[in-house]
């Protein structure tokens, strides 16, 4: 399905509606910036659907190094793993601002979604994640570190940005330590990046520090710097 499908949107204003239809399924959650939605080791047993802020999903190797599986905004469900395993998280969801969100023990979360008739839209939602991870694993092992940081910058601008008709908006700070994880890389390679992509006029900073991305120069950027196909 293209990333620009609507299927995904139309699941999240739907599932919206239901939650607010059925208050009884939810329980409502505000939780302050860098606090925990929860930890790995915690008990895997509710789905969260996200309102408004951003959280993001980190887990932790054997050795100590952090891997940032996703950022999730609002309209989002996250959590969904304990459908296939009621056992313990894997990962470790963080606030990375104020956010509000609805708690959802999984039993009741597919009840709902079959009162609704939204099980269909959930399965395609859930497939859209499922390959946006797998192009993620592809960019690990296909691309390198710059590229892979560019691809990141024009996944989270049509994620999370606001759009105008020359770029994108993203009213969240990102580090470059979390870039870092991201990618897949080293901070200061990550700072490196980002200045040559400043340099160049593919991303610039606003007043308030948030990033702007030039989607169609940094997309025809990365085109240029691709190795050639056989």
């Amino acid at each position: 399905m293209p990333r620009d499908s609507p299927e995904p949107d139309r699941f999240k204003e739907d599932m919206a509606k239901a939650l607010l239809a059925e208050t009884i399924d939810s329980v409502v959650i505000t939780i302050p910036r860098h606090d925990t939605v929860y930890m790995a080791g915690d008990q895997a047993d509710s789905i969260y659907f996200l309102q408004s802020g951003q959280v993001k999903l980190i887990m932790i190797s054997s050795e100590g190094k952090e891997c940032m599986l996703a950022i999730h905004a609002a309209g989002d469900i996250f959590g969904e793993m304990c459908l296939a395993d009621p056992g313990t998280r894997q990962e470790t969801a963080t606030a990375m601002e104020d956010i509000r969100l609805k708690e959802i023990p999984a039993g009741r979360f597919l009840q709902l979604l079959g009162r609704h008739s939204l099980l269909e839209g959930f399965i395609r939602y859930m497939a859209m994640r499922v390959a946006d991870q797998q192009q993620v694993i592809a960019n690990l092992v296909t691309v390198d570190s710059e590229q892979r940081l560019g691809k990141t910058l024009l996944h989270l601008a049509g994620q999370l940005g606001e759009k105008d008709p020359k770029s994108v908006l993203i009213e969240l700070r990102i580090s470059h330590e979390e870039l870092a994880t991201m990618v897949g890389t080293t901070r200061p390679r990550i700072t490196m990046f980002m200045q040559r992509f400043r340099n160049l006029d593919l991303i610039d900073m606003s007043a308030e520090h948030y990033m702007i991305v030039k989607e169609k120069k940094l997309a025809a950027y990365l085109e240029s710097i691709a190795p050639p196909t056989h």
